[in-house]
């Protein structure tokens, strides 16, 4: 393998904490054991770019390898070694139950199918997570025959066991110290590398996708769901890379093992692990009726009430599962949550649990031979325990005075956001004494704020009337520009959206000529310094030409009307005409340009889902409108939800069909100013 920047980069700051990720994926698929199991050996032999000491190192992790993990029908062939030599070492899971018969905890090693192997008191308390489902472990079996001898005796007895995982106290300061030699984009890609993936073979979505999967890691009881096609890894993150996560396949969740266990008091999955996904979530159920109830109340709060106290946990909720068509059709048939189980699909309620809904349809079918790095990575147990610390405190008060949010946003929308934004703060910023750029910041918040609409729209599908409202928003600083966030499954430049334009773009339609019908357009303006109006279509259109013509005398001529104190004459306008259908004159778009260049000098959007329409002469008169009922039933083909025309086409209007009249809103305006303050979001 031939080192890039990135490896020379990651050797020098990560010395001893890195491993090549082409050996671990050719070891773990030799051996029955998790990639962190793996990563835990060649991390302790192979952390090196030198090719002579991972030769080394190789041969030592082969041979534990080899030595100490059980393979399918080996189980009686380990037995007989513990019996010959008194004590063997092997990796495997170890779990823990109470034997109430002899007041006295006994052990099971699954790769051995031994279900009663004595293990000491103190061992257990250590280690309590193998008294849910266990965790992987180095352990040393021993063998007693005078026991086996015994009546009902137990031979076989865990003397010592080490769990893999690291547990250095100063792993987040060497973390912390190796991220200030990396610009963000080449930390994203680290990431990226470490948990096996090849950045360069993922689109920036994809790697978007891969970043948010790794946030339950770092933050506290984070909820969060991804669904998407088959075959794109959704839950290898949570089953091979961190041995602080716990991956439920399907099936029945039971009360007990997930939160606390009443008849032993043992605690439960989310108060022994960060993260708790549940893999295919749509074959999930629960052996309770309220299960659904207390998953819900967990979600809210971190607290469960089994028994007579309330329980306090950290554990996220992670649910990933597949789409089985297009996000498209999905869309049309039903909505984007509906293969969670029967309970939850529908509960409104349970949705608003769900922090962030991660686009699982952007991420690739992973190919072993493009999608997956073999290249330097952090090895996981090192990255894992640093994600484990992170989790410690919060990001959110770096965002205050920075960030606002808009209107349509709730106090849950706010706390979703703020933990998705702290949860990928911490990821890419490990050291919260780094400074952030404002820039990257919004990046980061435009990314929160995606993940949470897509909740809220599914919502808003399955009860309309109380999510009517979606429009997420922020503004960046207290004179920022308030900005829109859709969801790019929502999104289209071709067609007209209920979010808000950003300032300057407005949508309209020309009334056509005698060849063309009405047609679709979409005026965008940016406003700089300088002096004059420029139009940026080449070959000008000379229809739009005069168009813009009138539109910027009536901006010089009624600037005190139209946008305040503003000086329009120190400001230049580039304009640029969008045509979206087979028109390209750009004809009697006057007041559409106009709103545009107020929109832009003021800095404010004009509303969701709007259609102008209306002509200008030169003296500032709106031209009388024709072909009205065409240019309705081209907004209304086009989605537009309002309609902005001048009080002359309303006459025209009493021959619009009742179906049309119903399905827009249609709105009057009688000159510049008036169609102007009701084009502007208030």
């Amino acid at each position: 393998m031939e080192l890039d920047s990135l490896d020379r980069l990651v050797a020098a700051a990560f010395d001893g904490y890195l491993v090549r990720k082409d050996l671990v994926r050719k070891y773990s698929r030799q051996y029955p054991v998790p990639t962190y199991v793996v990563e835990f050996l060649l991390g302790r032999y192979c952390a090196s770019i030198d090719e002579q000491e991972i030769e080394e190192g190789l041969t030592i992790v082969e041979r534990q390898l080899a030595e100490r993990t059980v393979r399918t029908g080996e189980e009686e062939l380990f037995k007989a070694r513990a019996r010959d030599l008194g004590a063997i070492k092997l990796i495997d899971i170890v779990r823990a139950k109470l034997d109430a018969k002899t007041d006295s905890f006994i052990a099971e090693l699954p790769s051995l199918t031994l279900k009663d192997v004595r293990i000491d008191d103190s061992l257990v308390k250590q280690h309590e997570r193998m008294l849910t489902d266990g965790f992987y472990a180095e352990v040393t079996l021993s063998y007693d025959a005078a026991i086996a001898q015994e009546k009902g005796g137990r031979p076989f007895a865990i003397d010592s066991l080490r769990a893999i995982q690291l547990s250095k106290a100063d792993v987040l300061d060497i973390l912390k110290r190796g991220r200030r030699d990396f610009t963000t984009e080449e930390w994203k890609h680290l990431l990226l590398r470490s948990v096996g993936l090849e950045p360069a073979a993922l689109s920036d979505r994809a790697q978007l996708v891969g970043l948010v999967r790794m946030v339950p890691f770092v933050e506290r009881n984070y909820n969060m769901v991804e669904l998407g096609p088959r075959g794109t890894g959704k839950s290898h993150l949570f089953q091979q890379i961190s041995p602080y996560a716990h991956l439920i396949s399907g099936g029945k969740a039971t009360m007990a093992k997930m939160f606390v266990n009443n008849a032993t008091g043992q605690r439960g999955l989310v108060c022994q692990y960060d993260v708790v996904c549940f893999d295919e979530i749509s074959g999930v159920s629960f052996d309770q009726k309220d299960g659904v109830n207390i998953l819900k109340g967990y979600m809210e709060s971190g607290e469960f009430s089994r028994g007579k106290e309330s329980i306090r946990a950290e554990g996220g909720i992670v649910m990933v599962g597949n789409l089985d068509v297009e996000v498209e059709h999905q869309q049309r048939v039903g909505h984007l949550l509906s293969p969670l189980p029967l309970e939850m699909r529908d509960d409104t309620a349970f949705m608003d649990r769900i922090h962030a809904y991660a686009p699982g349809w952007d991420f690739p079918k992973l190919n072993p031979n493009e999608n997956f790095t073999d290249h330097f990575g952090l090895v996981s147990d090192f990255l894992s325990e640093c994600w484990s610390r992170l989790r410690i405190g919060s990001r959110v008060p770096l965002l205050q005075g920075r960030v606002n949010y808009g209107g349509a946003l709730s106090g849950r929308d706010i706390t979703a956001v703020n933990k998705t934004v702290s949860g990928l703060l911490k990821l890419l910023y490990p050291d919260p004494e780094m400074p952030i750029p404002d820039n990257e910041l919004e990046e980061l918040v435009r990314v929160a704020l995606e993940l949470r609409r897509r909740v809220k729209e599914q919502q808003k599908r399955v009860f309309k009337s109380e999510f009517r409202n979606t429009h997420f928003s922020y503004t960046m600083g207290e004179d920022g520009i308030e900005q829109f966030v859709s969801t790019p499954e929502l999104h289209s430049n071709e067609t007209i959206e209920l979010d808000p334009l950003p300032p300057g773009q407005v949508w309209g339609i020309s009334p056509g000529g005698p060849e063309n019908g009405p047609s679709l357009y979409r005026i965008e303006v940016t406003v700089g310094r300088g002096s004059g109006v420029k139009i940026l279509n080449a070959p000008i259109p000379p229809a739009f030409r005069e168009s813009v013509k009138y539109a910027e005398q009536n901006l010089y001529t009624r600037a005190k009307e139209l946008v305040g104190d503003r000086d329009p004459r120190l400001h230049e306008f580039s304009v640029q005409l969008r045509a979206m259908d087979n028109d390209h004159t750009g004809n009697a778009l006057g007041l559409p340009a106009l709103i545009a260049l107020c929109s832009g000098l003021l800095e404010k959007s004009t509303k969701g889902g709007l259609i102008v329409v209306g002509a200008l002469n030169l003296g500032g008169s709106v031209e009388p409108l024709v072909n009205a009922i065409g240019i309705v039933e081209v907004a209304v083909e086009k989605g537009a939800d309002t309609i902005l025309m001048p009080v002359s086409g309303r006459k025209q209007l009493f021959e619009l069909s009742d179906e049309m009249a119903t399905r827009v809103n249609i709105q009057f305006y009688s000159d510049g100013p008036d169609g102007l303050l009701k084009a502007l979001l208030e």
